[in-house]
């Protein structure tokens, strides 16, 4: 992991005031509270004190209030013998996490609640009961399993979000499969990236979606894709859009509806083992590839629920709609979450302002919403329209807000509160990442409240915040920690433990060091003030500028390059790229037109570049290293800070020139 960012002291907002104070009501009708009730603990301070000094007490004390059955239970819940790097949990359990998310609840009242709630761009709706959707599901495994698919093959998911890509998703995991979910905007590119990394036997896609009334082709990019993947066997593709003209390659490819059809509405579950590979979802680093996290049966499925259950507080039969893809890390984590609840997830195929700005809200009244998951990002965007869209609908089922992906500006935080809460219910703030399967930091209902502010750690979550020598620090800036383990933390990087322990575990001895600037203020709140790496953040998407730079790198054209990331006032950062050419090559409009293509087909439209710019040059240190702060402080006409590390000082004049 890299370390060259300089903390924003300047931007920790201290001093500010409480703007939302808990209801007492609602803070003995939590479920964080019944649980703290029921093992005698009188105060969320004590409690985290307990957690994480005995963390078996805890994670166990959390499985029993999930309501999480094994088919053979655990004989210890961890053992850490191999290092707080790589703990094992659940030693000796066997479970399949399907059965806790759908199997149990068949025979029961809840086999007849609502389990999914979907919403189309262009207005048609669709519900489906836990009992619905696990035959469904049985269906879909039972058809996976004429494919010869089965335990440890993976899978991948390139859909978007419909009611299939859930069932589809379900499936997986009741055969024994491993997870391998992908965004739906990713180029050829970023998609054999990561089935060739993941080794995947088959891929679930689509013949395309729509965006603003715009159908979006996806079987032409996933059938690039597969082209370079020999080890696909099967792409089974539903028909989104209803085209006539999809390419179909026979022996391979399959059809939904054909695919679904004749098989039996039940099915066995795999019996795995608790630590057996759920699921493989990438994650962007500063350098090298994407990193492929690794998570089990008993790991992120947890994790993801006790975030909901606890600090969030979803109830069984509440709704929740996080607006994410399935290729990122909060796609999967709605679905395991709120099955795990026996709760009801919320899905949205289309653009969240499509007609009008309205149309997110509207949605919370259709469709009962309780809880919100929200980036910072589209509230800036929406706040660009009024207060009247929002105004316009009722939003009275809404208990809270969430909030992820990048950090507030306190405005928009203000605006979201007063406007959409009527400042009157809490926004939860939520940020932890893939490798941790959910959040660090949350908000509560039994805390306090300050503009854009996180109560605290999630309970089980041992955070801290440290300066550059590893010290505790309190009223400053610094590295966001972990010191103990938790169930949900990644069991490393698919095929690559060595690079796991580089990303997290190289500073500070048994400390997880997660790469955010935080702080923590003198009333006991929380803050996350941006990446500590260079990791791109557009509109939540987090992107190793490492994976710009091999694109164009790969030109003839281009030596070598560097991708930075600078402020938007939407998306929160956009990308910027630098080509140094090689010697025969000038710089045309033409060239950089055809370097911007290169990405847009390989890595998306949504990570499309600001600019591509030309330089002379790239600032580096002695060993080679290019120096992203230097060129991002350069570019945006900041100050530069220590260059004490660079080979060439001039090369600095070469991004200014470039800019």
């Amino acid at each position: 992991m890299t370390h060259s960012a300089q903390p924003p002291s300047d931007s920790f907002p201290f001093g500010q005031e409480i703007v939302w104070e808990p209801d007492p009501e609602v803070v003995s009708a939590s479920n964080l509270r019944q649980f703290m009730d029921r093992h005698d603990v009188p105060d969320l301070q004590t409690l985290q004190a307990r957690a994480t000094s005995d963390v078996s007490w805890f994670w166990e004390a959390v499985i029993e209030d999930l309501g999480i059955e094994f088919y053979r239970d655990y004989d210890q819940i961890i053992d850490r013998s191999g290092g707080i790097e790589r703990p094992a949990w659940c030693v000796g359990g066997k479970m399949n996490i399907v059965h806790n998310l759908l199997d149990k609840w068949q025979g029961t009242p809840v086999e007849d609640r609502v389990a999914l709630r979907w919403e189309g761009e262009a207005g048609g709706t669709h519900t489906m009961t836990y009992g619905e959707l696990h035959r469904r599901v049985c269906r879909c495994a039972n058809a996976l399993r004429d494919l010869g698919l089965g335990k440890g093959d993976r899978v991948g998911l390139y859909m978007p979000m419909t009611p299939e890509i859930v069932i589809a998703f379900l499936a997986i995991v009741k055969i024994g499969g491993v997870l391998l979910p992908l965004f739906s905007g990713y180029g050829v590119g970023a998609l054999v990236t990561r089935l060739q990394g993941a080794n995947a036997k088959a891929l679930f896609t689509a013949d395309g979606f729509a965006r603003r009334e715009r159908p979006i082709q996806m079987k032409e990019t996933a059938d690039e894709a597969v082209e370079q993947c020999p080890s696909i066997e099967h792409v089974i593709v539903h028909q989104r859009l209803g085209r006539d003209d999809t390419p179909m390659t026979s022996g391979r490819d399959h059809f939904w509806d054909e695919f679904m059809a004749g098989h039996s509405p039940e099915a066995r579950t795999t019996r795995t083992d608790a630590e057996d590979v759920v699921m493989i979802i990438y994650t962007s680093g500063t350098t090298g590839p994407p990193k492929g996290t690794v998570h089990t049966h008993c790991g992120f499925p947890i994790k993801g629920a006790q975030d909901m259950f606890h600090p969030m507080d979803l109830k069984p039969g509440e709704t929740m709609y996080w607006m994410s893809d399935m290729g990122w890390m909060m796609g999967p984590w709605l679905v395991f979450g709120t099955l795990t609840i026996g709760a009801t997830m919320m899905l949205y195929d289309g653009a969240p302002d499509h007609p009008d700005p309205g149309r997110l809200w509207r949605m919370v009244d259709d469709h009962d919403v309780t809880h919100l998951g929200v980036s910072p990002t589209l509230i800036r965007a929406l706040k660009t329209h009024g207060d009247a869209p929002v105004k316009a609908a009722d939003r009275s089922t809404l208990r809270a807000i969430g909030s992820t992906g990048s950090p507030w500006d306190p405005e928009s935080w203000r605006w979201c509160f007063n406007t959409v809460l009527n400042g009157e219910k809490p926004i939860l703030n939520y940020s932890g990442g893939t490798e941790i399967s959910g959040g660090i930091l949350c908000g509560n209902f039994l805390q306090p409240l300050k503009p854009a502010a996180f109560s605290g750690p999630v309970p089980g979550m041992d955070a801290d915040v440290v300066n550059s020598d590893g010290e505790s620090v309190r009223g400053e800036v610094g590295e966001l920690v972990l010191r103990e383990p938790w169930i949900g933390m990644t069991r490393g990087f698919w095929g690559d433990d060595d690079r796991y322990h580089d990303a997290y575990w190289d500073r500070f001895e048994d400390v997880w060091v997660h790469g955010d600037f935080a702080a923590v203020d003198e009333d006991g709140l929380w803050y996350i003030l941006g990446r500590s790496d260079d990791t791109i953040n557009v509109a939540g998407k987090r992107l190793g500028p490492a994976e710009i730079e091999a694109l164009l790198n790969a030109h003839e054209a281009v030596a070598e390059s560097a991708a930075i990331g600078v402020p938007h006032d939407v998306k929160g950062s956009e990308i910027v790229a630098f080509a140094v050419l090689e010697p025969n090559y000038n710089e045309t409009d033409a060239l950089r037109d055809e370097l911007m293509q290169v990405v847009v087909d390989e890595m998306g439209k949504p990570l499309k570049p600001r600019e591509i710019l030309f330089a002379d040059a790239l600032p580096k240190t002695r060993n080679a290293k290019v120096m992203r702060r230097v060129i991002q402080s350069a570019y945006l006409g900041e100050e530069l800070g220590d260059t004490s590390s660079l080979e060439d000082p001039s090369t600095i004049d070469a991004i200014r020139a470039a800019r």
